[in-house]
């Protein structure tokens, strides 16, 4: 709709200037957008204001002039108003609306999907935790978001390819067995002083019990070191089993798991900073070698292999993007957590000094969930390994739950997780509030056939009969479906979604309670029934972007 509004003032404005009218045939970028309140029309357009420099006119003299050319003969069309400084208002026709429920249901589970991306490939890399521990809930909403924009990018025509970075080298792995290895002397008889910054947790003497059954005391014989790398080996194996066992509970699968220590089993580490060094962004200085990055916009030069030899992480991710763009990737995107912001400036100018555009590489910082039971705050500590696991998330309220409250909010904002009300089948909570609108819809629709009516059946003269004000609404609303992925998509924003599917329920929830959909009128009840039917369809639409399930009954 916007669009045909763009074109047809496109055309009038041509038009004045053949007719002298206007000064000028140079048509300025201009926005057509929805007015928020039913008096000032359905979308008002900005076309006078942009052009004022380029025609020498006052802005209401030339939206008198654009509106006088408007050739529609009333069929989009009811009527146009000049507002404030030179704002045309448009009023469309309450049948020019009519199209939107046959397009809906034509395209039916393409609806809302573009081809913007132009096939471009995109790898989506998230989650990608550590494997030390299980998957908190501060995971969870991370998830959450990645798959999502994975999936809006992938309905918006772009070629994309999910992962999960497997950090499994370096120190936190050495911490990761140590933590396990003095667990097990303990559970051998052995006694020990357990430092601090070992990881703590129940998980912990899990795996420690579990080596034990394994290898009996047969480690209390070796090397330390060599019982070290034998539980951090067991203990991620483990711990990563356990990662893909959530994440598929939690509706999510990745295209690869990419391990850290094959690049440097491969040789991509050394070869990476073999290769800056060649061309002076990496230099020597006090022992250690660094990392030019001030010069592409870091606040300050940085590490990559510390005076005793040993790499930093950061060097390993320079090797790691630098591969995802050998493996033919046009675009990065990374979702990390809002405590990683310190690190997008030097990660970016290691993109740059690849050889790649900044905009080639994007990173979601996603913050921190508050996990709520009933308002008050559920204490956790990570370090002291008391933490709400993401698996008991899923199994308290479920996946779609979950999933659904997780992007209520925009990701660079705190998000508040109550437990108690993502349980709750009330409008309170979001997610039933939005799946219960597709599962009364489908209860309608078993009604409608034991009457003999059909949900999608397309008859003009039942189309026709959608004149109230609530039913012109919801078809306004339904129409803005595509422009709203796309703006997800060009954002890398699922809340989105989340937002107008709490809108779109909440105006088909308005709708139902004041006008039955099954009359005695067949020809309004088909009518009623052809557009519910399309309300469904953008339901299950909007929430499959989600990752969560359009139930046909609750």
């Amino acid at each position: 709709m916007k669009h045909k509004i763009k074109t047809l003032i496109q055309l009038a404005a041509l038009k004045a200037y053949e007719q002298g009218e206007l000064r000028s045939s140079t048509i300025l970028p201009f926005s057509v957008e929805e007015t928020k309140t039913d008096a000032h029309g359905d979308f008002a357009a900005n076309f006078a204001m942009t052009a004022a420099s380029v025609q020498k006119m006052a802005p209401r003299k030339i939206a008198e002039t654009v509106i006088k050319y408007l050739d529609d003969n009333g069929v989009l069309i009811a009527k146009t108003e000049i507002a404030g400084p030179g704002f045309i208002n448009f009023f469309i026709q309450p049948t020019a609306w009519h199209s939107i429920p046959d397009i809906i249901h034509t395209a039916d589970r393409q609806y809302g999907a573009s081809d913007i991306g132009r096939n471009q490939k995109v790898q989506v890399e998230f989650v990608s935790a550590n494997p030390t521990g299980p998957l908190h809930v501060g995971h969870g909403r991370g998830a959450a978001v990645g798959d999502s924009v994975a999936n809006i990018l992938s309905f918006s025509g772009y070629q994309v390819e999910k992962e999960y970075y497997i950090n499994d080298s370096g120190r936190q792995i050495n911490t990761l067995g140590k933590s396990v290895f003095l667990r097990y002397l303990a559970s051998q008889g052995e006694k020990n002083d357990f430092p601090d910054d070992c990881y703590k947790g129940d998980y912990i003497k899990d795996l420690a019990a579990e080596i034990g059954l394994r290898e009996g005391d047969r480690l209390t014989s070796v090397e330390e070191q060599e019982a070290i790398a034998l539980c951090a080996r067991q203990a991620a194996a483990k711990i990563i089993a356990g990662i893909r066992q959530d994440l598929r509970a939690f509706g999510i699968s990745f295209d690869n798991w990419f391990s850290e220590q094959s690049l440097y089993d491969s040789g991509k580490v050394n070869a990476v900073l073999k290769d800056f060094r060649k061309k002076g962004l990496i230099y020597a200085k006090d022992g250690a070698l660094w990392f030019k990055t001030t010069a592409f916009g870091d606040e300050k030069d940085r590490v990559v292999v510390r005076k005793n030899g040993l790499t930093t992480y950061f060097a390993s991710d320079i090797a790691y993007h630098l591969d995802k763009f050998e493996r033919g990737f046009d675009r990065l995107i990374d979702v990390w957590g809002a405590d990683h912001h310190g690190y997008c400036a030097r990660l970016t100018a290691s993109v740059e000094a690849s050889g790649h555009k900044r905009d080639q590489f994007n990173v979601i910082l996603v913050k921190l969930v508050n996990l709520l039971r009933d308002g008050e705050p559920v204490a956790m500590s990570t370090r002291a390994g008391e933490f709400v696991t993401l698996q008991e998330v899923i199994n308290e309220v479920g996946q779609d739950a979950a999933r659904f409250l997780f992007l209520t909010r925009h990701y660079d904002s705190p998000l508040d997780f109550d437990l108690e009300l993502a349980k709750q089948q009330t409008n309170n909570n979001p997610v039933y509030y939005v799946q219960y609108v597709h599962a009364r819809i489908a209860s309608i629709a078993s009604k409608a056939r034991k009457l003999g009516l059909k949900l999608t059946d397309r008859d003009n003269l039942a189309i026709s009969r959608l004149t109230t004000g609530e039913e012109i609404r919801i078809i306004k609303l339904l129409a803005r479906f595509p422009e709203v992925v796309q703006h997800s998509a060009e954002t890398m924003a699922p809340h989105r979604i989340t937002f107008y599917l709490m809108e779109l329920a909440a105006t088909f929830h308005s709708y139902y309670n004041k006008h039955r959909v099954l009359v005695d009128d067949a020809a309004l009840a088909c009518g009623r029934l052809y557009l519910i039917a399309a309300v469904k369809i953008v339901i299950r639409n909007g929430l499959a972007l989600l990752g969560v399930s359009a139930p046909e009954r609750m």
